[in-house]
């Protein structure tokens, strides 16, 4: 069947920010969905209220509204915009649920709207538990025993009856939020208690627990005809009891006989002909090890974060194919993409091994727990290809940017054998190198695999990555010589060059010499969907050794290598894929042959088709080299790679790559003290006073010569990883401790600290004007990291004077760092003084952003000034562009309730995962759509608790007031309520939380608290009840504020609280 004729508008709901558990996969289906569907010449209208996307630049829909994802909104644009359609099946769970509401409340049928990809019925056979079990013992397929409880006792009561341990899931939730193992009744409860919270039906389901089984998934497509095939299957290397996204995950999977794989192949099939979903779906199964035994865990009736990975992995565009089939198309009659001469409907088969790791969180929250659970902790992940295995594994391993490159990177040596033996049987992040030390101690396959439930196949393939470093040990310790047969093996599994050298003890320049000597070098292969049967047309490769290279050496264009900015971490996230993708098509605009080398499977700039040639792998010197011998580009660019990219700037230039734009000598000016502060005194520029020191005594040293308190941090970090505000020589110790935990060659800055306005701007510059799309301001003063604050946009409440000074300052350092490109500069206005923080000479997180907002895209024309032109020749008047009619706030939204015993108070290091936007015409709008957009929906039960440091009370007594004006009653500690009531604010004192019962956490776990203020004392002493109280409000879903400045703007927006929303699409905005 062709295109439905009644389809001319489509609404596409997007996944909103990025938190743990719903990452950039969303974004990148989304796109790719909105991009198939202008294909057919549709019109397409998009709500998302993430700013930091691709998915919501004005390239990729007609009509783009940033809004916060609530249904009176959706309902509003519904409207206004008059779709004929919706499309619900690419957003993540939101869309899903979005279009659920409205088909079931009528409002889809009232106002003619049709829900494309799937019906509420399909869906609710999918999600909702109880049906779901229903459906599957109608077609005979086995579930684990279980129950959907609606309150604790018939919960506990059921898991008494089918015996402990048992896995908790929350009906509707995303992530596995809110679920987990019990092993005991009063870990039940507790489960329970926060799961029921959690759920927006109020219902968990109970079930056996089958953790020990393999996890294997089937990613499935079907069309409207009910034709089904099998895009891909893969297996945890994890058992059951570890959520997906957390596991390990291997393509496709390699311990299956053919019998199991056909028999879970048919299954699939089966459930997804018996739903009646049409487009991509997701069939997760548990498998008895030990028999043929299975049963279905759950399937996701949308495009998930394993599709995207499958996606990558096959070459399969799961998204485009599932949007083109919602339109009404047939599997055999959309082309396959990759291979322009195959249809949809042929089923993709590797001939290569795909491995997926997860990037954890932890380097950012020191005193969170490790453990990985049924519920999701990373925040991106990485994907690696290659002809075996071993290869694929330490591939990924060194991917991951976490200063691990080979088994040997975490260090268990001095465990006894007992203790080893008790660490096995711990499920955290570290579990595979800990396999490998029990290897190299001799613990036998069975003894591991007892522990850990891996299946045999995974342990081997670590023992050979083991025998593979005692060989190279044995040459270091003089036993054996290192031969080419030795050298050929260790290549062929992956061992780089900098380990072997390691190992070995001989240079890596002797390495390297002796490899290209014999000619061991890496050969690329392209990903082809189809094992190479049909000839494939896209370029995208994935390196090996040994073998016959199918990369060609292109010429004639001007080549130009984009470095991307690998997994999404926190304090680099989806913003740097934006700018990515974004100079890749300004590149080809220009007439340039354009080259991506990343590794990250969820994101944009992986997709098949933005560059002419993609590079699967990992952004190390060796990895990018050996693409650099056969590519020879022209010109690399780093500035739009965040620190990942920057990091690979002095190697590049060793590889004899000219390095466009800003040029390297300038970017390291920028980042080295020295250098730096002379620059600044040539310009006369102030900036905070400050020292560089490497070691705690020159650092205690300088603090007490500046006077605290000081802000100290490592040069050369991004994300604010490791800085801290000191206010005693016991803070520097600690501190400093904490510093070298991080690896650190690089010196230490102790600055004067200063609280005051924190201003950003980002800024274009080539060579001689610059342009300056628009002045940013953070509602939190001073020593809150500038991803975790507040932004607005323009700038509210500074003077003329200091807004001429800004722009003088920036086109001063803009110059003497003759900047090409892009630079960001962050300055702290304290009355008329304007003060330096940092210049990053390369695009930061707020590009996205400020470009949507101010209609100037920014990315291209840094783009275009690197090729050479110029911005007056652009078209643009250089300097402060004019500020928008309306206002935009930039919210940081975070996802601490999923990761237990992390500090949650915000300081200089970052720790939010995504943002939201809120754009209106007046101040007041924008702040309450932005917490609107970020989850706060406030008030509730009117309660809040305040608790302030002694030297900010008088400044709280204000807000109070205005808080108790709105309805709020207010409890408070000791010290706070008595200034509360001494300034005629009625408050109730509570006890402490050493104090008996009823004391603070009591209130907190009552479930009647909206909102705490706590303002924790500054320094290493923070108190450690703060920490517990903080902790808990967040897992029962209390709202927290660390700092008055974002309690001041929460109140102003419950002061103002719109009763219309007026709705922009920024699409519309025009500037010059």
């Amino acid at each position: 069947m062709p295109l439905r004729q009644d389809i001319k508008k489509v609404l596409v709901i997007g996944s909103g920010p990025i938190i743990i558990g719903q990452a950039a996969e969303f974004d990148y289906a989304g796109t790719q969905a909105c991009r198939a569907l202008k294909e057919e010449g549709l019109e397409v209208v998009l709500v998302n209220s993430n700013p930091a996307t691709i998915m919501t630049d004005k390239a990729m829909a007609d009509h783009v509204y940033i809004e916060p994802l609530n249904i009176d909104v959706v309902k509003r644009i519904i409207e206004i915009e008059k779709p004929d359609s919706v499309l619900s099946t690419l957003g993540g769970q939101t869309g899903l649920t979005f279009s659920m509401q409205l088909a079931k409340e009528g409002f889809l049928d009232s106002h003619n709207v049709k829900l494309l990809g799937a019906n509420p019925l399909t869906i609710d056979k999918a999600e909702d538990r109880q049906m779901f079990k229903d459906t599957m013992e109608k077609i005979g397929e086995p579930c684990a025993p279980s129950l959907v409880v609606r309150n604790i006792e018939d919960g506990v009561a059921f898991a008494r009856k089918i015996g402990y341990p048992v896995v908790l899931r929350p009906a509707y939730t995303l992530g596995g939020s809110g679920g987990g193992i019990a092993h005991n009744p009063e870990q039940c409860a507790e489960i329970l208690e926060n799961g029921l919270r959690l759920s927006r039906v109020g219902q968990v389901l109970v079930e056996r627990c089958i953790a020990g089984w393999k996890e294997i998934e089937y990613e499935v497509m079907r069309d409207g005809a009910g034709n089904v095939i099998t895009v891909c299957n893969m297996e945890n290397i994890d058992p059951v009891g570890v959520h997906t996204g957390d596991s390990i995950v291997v393509a496709p999977s390699q311990t299956l006989g053919d019998k199991e794989y056909q028999m879970l192949r048919t299954s699939a099939l089966n459930i997804i002909s018996e739903l009646g979903i049409t487009g991509g779906c997701n069939v997760q199964y548990a498998l008895n090890p030990d028999s043929f035994e299975y049963c279905v865990i759950e399937v996701n009736p949308r495009v998930s974060r394993s599709s995207a990975l499958a996606s990558k992995a096959t070459g399969y565009p799961i998204a485009k194919v599932a949007a083109k089939i919602a339109l009404g198309y047939t599997l055999d009659e959309i082309r396959n993409a990759v291979t322009k001469k195959t249809y949809a409907s042929f089923e993709p088969m590797l001939d290569y091994c795909v491995v997926k790791m997860p990037r954890l969180p932890f380097d950012k929250f020191i005193s969170a727990k490790r453990t990985l659970g049924t519920q999701m902790k990373a925040t991106g992940e990485v994907m690696s290809i290659c002809t075996n295995f071993e290869g694929a594994l330490m591939k990924a391993i060194r991917s991951l940017e976490q200063h691990v490159d080979c088994l040997l990177s975490y260090d268990f040596t001095d465990l006894s054998d007992e203790e080893l033996t008790e660490e096995l049987s711990r499920v955290d992040d570290m579990r595979i190198w800990r396999i490998a030390e029990a290897l190299r101690r001799g613990f036998t396959y069975e003894h591991i695999h007892d522990i850990t439930r891996i299946d045999f196949w995974f342990i081997d393939k670590l023992a050979i990555l083991v025998e593979m470093e005692d060989a190279l040990k044995a040459v270091g310790a003089g036993e054996k010589q290192l031969t080419v047969e030795l050298l050929t093996e260790a290549k062929r599994i992956e061992y780089p060059d900098n380990v072997i050298a390691r190992l070995t003890g001989i240079s890596q320049e002797e390495i390297k010499k002796l490899r290209y000597h014999n000619d061991i070098r890496a050969v690329y292969k392209m990903v082809d969907t189809c094992a190479a049967e049909f000839a494939a047309e896209t370029p995208y490769y994935y390196s090996c050794f040994g073998g016959f290279n199918e990369a060609e050496q292109t010429g004639g264009r001007k080549k130009v290598l984009v470095l991307g900015s690998g997994p999404i971490r926190i304090g680099q996230g989806i913003e740097f894929d934006f700018c990515s993708v974004h100079s890749t098509w300004a590149f080809s605009r220009e007439g340039y042959e354009t080259i991506i080398i990343n590794n990250n499977p969820e994101t944009v700039s992986t997709d098949f088709d933005i560059a002419d040639k993609l590079y699967f792998e990992p952004l190390t010197p060796e990895d990018v080299e050996s693409i650099v011998d056969i590519e020879k580009p022209d010109g690399a660019v780093v500035q739009f790679g965040g620190q990942t990219a920057i990091k690979l700037t002095e190697a590049l230039m060793k590889m004899g790559v000219p390095i466009l734009g800003t040029a390297a000598e300038d970017v390291d000016a920028a980042e080295d003290r020295e250098r730096f502060d002379a620059i600044l005194e040539q310009c006369n520029i102030p900036r905070p006073a400050g020292h560089t020191v490497f070691t705690a005594e020159e650092a205690k040293e300088a603090a007490n010569k500046l006077g605290y308190p000081v802000l100290v941090r490592p040069s050369y970090v991004l994300g604010g990883q490791g800085m801290q505000i000191a206010i005693s020589d016991e803070d520097i110790d600690e501190f400093i401790g904490i510093i070298n935990q991080i690896a650190q060659e690089h010196p230490i800055l102790v600055d004067k600290y200063i609280m005051g306005k924190e201003i950003e701007v980002d800024a274009i510059c080539d060579g001689t004007d610059i342009l300056i799309p628009g002045i940013m301001q953070h509602i939190e003063r001073t020593g809150i990291h500038s991803g975790d604050s507040i932004s607005v946009y323009p700038a509210q409440d500074i003077s003329q004077h200091n807004i001429d000074t800004i722009v003088d300052y920036t086109e001063k350092l803009a110059r003497a760092l003759h900047v090409k490109g892009m630079i960001n500069i962050q300055f702290i206005v304290d009355g008329d003084d304007v003060y330096i923080i940092e210049v990053n000479p390369r695009s930061s997180r707020t590009v996205p952003y400020i470009s949507k907002v101010t209609g100037i895209p920014i990315v291209p024309l840094a783009t275009q000034i690197i090729c050479g032109h110029t911005i007056r020749e652009l078209g643009y008047q250089p300097g402060l562009q004019p500020a928008a009619d309306y206002i935009a706030i930039k919210m940081p939204v975070f996802s601490f309730e999923k990761i237990r015993g992390a500090d949650i108070s915000l300081g200089p290091e970052m720790k939010s995962t995504g943002e939201c936007l809120g754009i209106a015409r007046t101040f007041n709008e924008a702040l309450y759509k932005a917490f609107e957009g970020a989850g706060i929906r406030l008030p509730k039960y009117r309660k809040m608790i305040m608790s302030v440091r002694h030297s900010d009370q008088e400044e709280a007594v204000d807000i109070a007031r205005r808080f108790a004006a709105v309805g709020y009653q207010i409890f408070a500690t000791r010290g706070t309520a008595r200034t509360l009531n001494k300034n005629g604010v009625k408050a109730y004192e509570i006890r402490k939380l050493e104090q008996e019962s009823p004391n603070i956490l009591d209130l907190v776990l009552g479930h009647q608290i909206d909102l705490i203020i706590d303002i924790p004392a500054q320094g290493a002493e923070r108190s450690h009840d703060g920490f517990i109280i903080r902790r808990n409000a967040i897992e029962t879903g209390v709202n927290v504020l660390t700092s008055l400045d974002t309690a001041n703007a929460l109140v102003t927006s419950l002061e103002n609280r719109a009763k219309e929303l007026t709705l922009i699409d920024i699409a519309t905005v025009k500037n010059a």
